[in-house]
């Protein structure tokens, strides 16, 4: 409504502000009250739809500053054997250590860090028995080991993912292992070496020491003899293959179906 003054008062920006954020109060209201009253419980809809109500009711700005400030989402990086052993060791002819697995895990580690970060994210970039881990919450947590040094034979090249077998949400934790698993052959081109997942992958200490709510999954990113020079060489190609994968998880971004060698349809 117009004022009869070609001035308006000076407390008119102010009153409009006021008004429009007390509509938006009375919508979420109303909208909250309309579908909790029509669902069911939590127990009968799926996660999705509850993941995708959050985003609808997110706080909208008002004359350019927002309602209710919105936390920065958390994301967890294990950087595998970080501050407590080397891992896998590769040594040379003369028995000299030449490689790390923890020195490549972590130089992956915080490249994904800093790339996660950049997208927005609060990435907390953990050790192996980081005490930060007991009962740690976050959308996901990712932990980055890499396979054995010695050769095998031709057919040791690769990676692997799995997910913790204690979660809450068996769904959400299958998305985010078919999210890295999908985005980082995309990434890198390196198969899927579903034959070598072990139990101890599945059954990864930090799975039983974080939150239950914190989806969790562990990726070895290759390995080490076969796969030596896109792991050292090419390690930013690497990173960004976990880092699809968790935007691909965290942005609920759709799977193309694709043929990836070592997954079985």
């Amino acid at each position: 409504m117009e004022t009869s003054s070609s001035h308006p008062p000076r407390d008119a920006k102010p009153r409009r502000s006021s008004v429009r954020a007390l509509q938006s109060t009375i919508g979420v209201a109303v909208l909250l009250a309309t579908l909790f009253t029509a669902l069911p419980s939590r127990g009968l809809v799926s996660g999705d739809f509850y993941d995708r109500l959050s985003i609808i009711l997110t706080p909208r700005l008002v004359d350019g500053a927002p309602l209710v400030s919105q936390p920065q989402i958390r994301i967890g990086i294990v950087s595998g054997h970080a501050g407590n052993d080397s891992g896998a060791v590769c040594v040379d002819g003369n028995g000299q250590v030449t490689l790390t697995e923890a020195d490549v895990n972590l130089k992956i580690a915080a490249i994904v860090q800093q790339k996660l970060t950049e997208a927005g994210f609060q990435v907390d970039l953990l050790r192996e028995f980081d005490s930060r881990l007991n009962g740690y919450r976050a959308l996901a947590i990712v932990s980055i080991h890499n396979d054995s040094c010695e050769y095998i034979n031709d057919q040791a090249t690769g990676f692997k993912v799995a997910a913790a077998l204690n979660t809450t949400d068996p769904n959400r934790a299958n998305r985010l292992t078919a999210c890295l698993v999908d985005r980082y052959h995309r990434a890198t081109n390196l198969t899927f070496h579903a034959g070598s997942i072990t139990g101890d992958m599945r059954e990864y200490h930090a799975f039983r020491e974080i939150d239950p709510s914190t989806i969790a999954a562990i990726i070895e990113t290759g390995f080490l003899n076969l796969d030596r020079e896109i792991l050292t060489k090419r390690t930013d190609l690497v990173a960004a293959g976990i880092v699809d994968g968790i935007l691909c998880f965290a942005n609920n971004e759709n799977i193309e179906p694709t043929t990836i060698p070592g997954l079985t349809p």
